[in-house]
């Protein structure tokens, strides 16, 4: 098996990644944004956003470079977009507009902002980006890639059963934790910019 698959590699990958996206902080604010669609919608979007967040960072881990260069994207603009989507996205939870947009929306919550660049944001795509330029070897190759699905897996098993978590919580519970989730939300968002800025200052973007 270890001749297959760095385990060693694997286990970083896997961890890097579940700490980076942390499913239990983004549950909340999958709550929040699914709270108006069905049992079947959410268990839908669930899905949607976790492949998502797949596709966006295996795309990345493969051609991140070269799109970034063709395009002429430093890393610390493409953070300051994505924290400049994820406050908006705060601002609708905390003054509670997202229930009425997000209701005709329906799943498509489940592209944006859940799966990019909340699961999919930078600090994901970059961990991984830098992960496939050190390795070397098909073990390697292989420890990465079975990382970030064994990560996506426990994503997807947070978001589906967030359905469980609604019930409990009720309607004036769940607008509780989703005011809470947007003030969260926030203060991810801002400290993003606030590195991307940062990045500028110290002439890294």
């Amino acid at each position: 098996m270890s001749n297959l698959i760095d385990l060693q590699l694997f286990g970083s990958v896997f961890v890097t990644l579940v700490v980076i996206m942390d499913p239990p902080g983004a549950l909340p604010i999958f709550v929040g944004l699914t709270a108006s669609l069905t049992h079947k919608q959410r268990v839908a979007a669930a899905r949607r956003a976790s492949l998502v967040a797949l596709g966006v960072i295996a795309a990345f881990a493969v051609f991140g470079q070269q799109i970034l260069t063709y395009l002429g994207i430093s890393l610390p603009s493409l953070q300051g977009a994505g924290g400049l989507l994820l406050l908006i996205v705060a601002l609708e939870l905390l003054t509670g507009q997202e229930s009425e947009q997000h209701a005709d929306a329906g799943v498509n919550v489940a592209l944006v902002p859940l799966g990019t660049p909340l699961l999919a944001g930078p600090g994901a795509i970059v961990a991984t980006m830098l992960f496939v330029q050190r390795s070397h070897q098909a073990s390697q190759y292989v420890a990465v890639g079975l990382g970030l699905l064994a990560c996506l897996f426990v994503v997807w098993l947070f978001l589906r059963f967030a359905g469980q978590v609604h019930r409990v919580l009720k309607d004036s519970g769940t607008t509780l934790l989703t005011r809470v989730a947007g003030l969260l939300l926030s203060a991810i968002a801002v400290q993003m910019i606030a590195d991307s800025v940062r990045a500028f200052v110290s002439g890294r973007g």
